[in-house]
């Protein structure tokens, strides 16, 4: 594990999400840009984030809608159905936050990683579709397609990683459309399914750090 400066436990509040930055001592030059799952809020991804890269800059954002003890990025009609003018204001909301946090701490969004869990991954998964060019490479773990309307954006250049839950009942038979739909735009997909249900876990852990350590798809 990486040792951390002394700033890493603050809570910040100077963009337009809450946030924390992990830097590592000895950091690589990478970042990792994590977005958690519903109910919960930022520190949930921190361990998975430091298992998969502990030499990366890690900006852990924390949902702006409430929901039960914890956080959401946008608002849901039902467990897969989504309010879509939430959707687009939330994730035009998080590109501007991602590219002035990067501005701010000086962060090469060329060399970041996107993380996303759940409905975290669901904005990683919109940021791609409508704000193409922010991210160049995202992690996804249990998506979904959240969009009524995907544009038929160019993500050629483009490289996905999504990550199902055989067990997974609620987002699990969604991720072939999801697989699908990066695919015809022409994003590099690597999909792998695991033998677990809607949670995440070390198996995840060690296919995103190694799937990381391929090369990045070309621009």
């Amino acid at each position: 594990m990486s040792e951390y400066n002394g700033e890493n436990s603050i809570l910040r509040r100077d963009l337009a999400f809450a946030y924390r930055l992990l830097r590592p001592v000895k950091a690589s030059g990478e970042c990792l840009f994590v977005l958690h799952g519903s109910g919960v809020d930022e520190t949930t991804m921190l361990p998975l984030a430091m298992q998969i890269a502990p030499r990366a800059v890690v900006v852990a954002a924390r949902g702006r809608i409430p929901q039960e003890d914890g956080f959401r990025w946008f608002e849901r009609i039902t467990p897969t159905s989504f309010e879509q003018t939430s959707i687009r204001a939330e994730t035009a909301a998080y590109a501007q936050f991602a590219a002035e946090a990067a501005r701010r701490h000086g962060l090469d969004l060329q060399r970041a990683t996107f993380l996303g869990y759940s409905n975290g991954a669901n904005v990683v998964s919109s940021l791609m579709l409508l704000h193409p060019g922010l991210v160049r490479q995202a992690a996804l773990l249990r998506a979904m397609p959240v969009l009524d309307t995907s544009p038929m954006t160019d993500l050629g250049g483009t490289r996905v990683l999504i990550v199902a839950g055989a067990a997974d009942t609620t987002y699990g038979p969604f991720a072939p459309a999801l697989v699908t739909l990066f695919s015809q735009r022409g994003a590099e997909v690597d999909a792998r399914i695991v033998p677990s249900g809607h949670e995440f876990g070390d198996t995840d852990a060690a296919i995103v750090r190694q799937w990381l350590a391929g090369p990045m798809a070309a621009a």
